[in-house]
């Protein structure tokens, strides 16, 4: 997911909510909740991630280190078919009966800036800290290029989105119990705080112990170039997971 590097004091107010879900759940879900979603029903609303799909590069290096970390952290989760490598530019709730129309805008987004051309750089890992745990990945420099493609989106599919969503907007297989109470505040206020100056691009790589994680970072880090090999829309899940592809975008060369 793409929670900004800045600010590590939110970070980890935020991330602190996911040792504590089910009392968390309990407080918020019946009362904030509710409130945000009074103008558009729960069944109405998805929880949506428009992203760059990475080159062979870039996911051989992601799916190395999250091998490693599965091996200090079992209860962490794989990259796999549905929890797919990717470059968040930006996560919505979206109104379910337009989704076709955000498919369109952004389609014709991505036919404008034509970023299979794109180097960009990785060049570190990063985590975000919830004590004893912290969820990894692998920073992208921003450039000026995904800063426009953002903006660009972000204008492109603002009449089809949301302030407000419930855990039922997010993809699940246990019921929406899965659904960290956080990212309902997140993702539905991503312009104002992952957006922008705030932009943080990153490929999530999975979760480990802080201890684990805090070696990791101290060892040098071997800076890789790769290039964005597609574009898709998935259906966001747990931790900002893009678990379900909705749809695939065409690139341009």
């Amino acid at each position: 997911m793409t929670l900004p590097a800045s600010d590590h004091l939110s970070r980890r107010r935020v991330l602190g909510s996911l040792a504590a879900i089910p009392a968390i759940q309990a407080l918020q879900g019946a009362t904030a909740t509710q409130a945000q979603t009074a103008a558009v029903g729960p069944d109405h609303v998805t929880a949506i991630d428009i992203a760059l799909e990475p080159d062979a590069t870039m996911i051989r290096h992601a799916k190395a280190a999250n091998a490693r970390l599965l091996k200090v952290f079992p209860k962490g989760f794989a990259l796999d078919a549905t929890h797919h490598p990717h470059v968040s530019m930006l996560q919505q709730f979206a109104r379910t009966s337009d989704l076709d129309k955000v498919y369109d805008a952004a389609a014709g987004v991505f036919r404008k800036e034509k970023p299979l051309g794109w180097n960009l750089k990785a060049f570190k890992y990063y985590y975000i800290p919830s004590p004893p745990i912290g969820l990894a990945g692998i920073v992208v420099e921003p450039t000026g290029d995904l800063h426009r493609l953002q903006k660009a989106l972000i204008d492109a599919v603002s009449p089809f989105t949301v302030t407000s969503g419930t855990p039922a907007a997010f993809y699940s297989t246990e019921g929406s119990r899965d659904i960290q109470p956080f990212l309902l505040e997140y993702v539905g206020h991503f312009v104002t705080i992952a957006a922008g100056e705030k932009f943080n691009p990153h490929v999530t790589i999975g979760v480990g112990t802080e201890a684990y994680l805090n070696r990791m970072l101290a060892e040098p880090f071997e800076a890789f170039m790769f290039s964005p090999a597609g574009a898709s829309v998935y259906h966001l899940g747990s931790f900002g997971t893009a678990r379900k592809e909705l749809k695939a975008l065409p690139l341009l060369p």
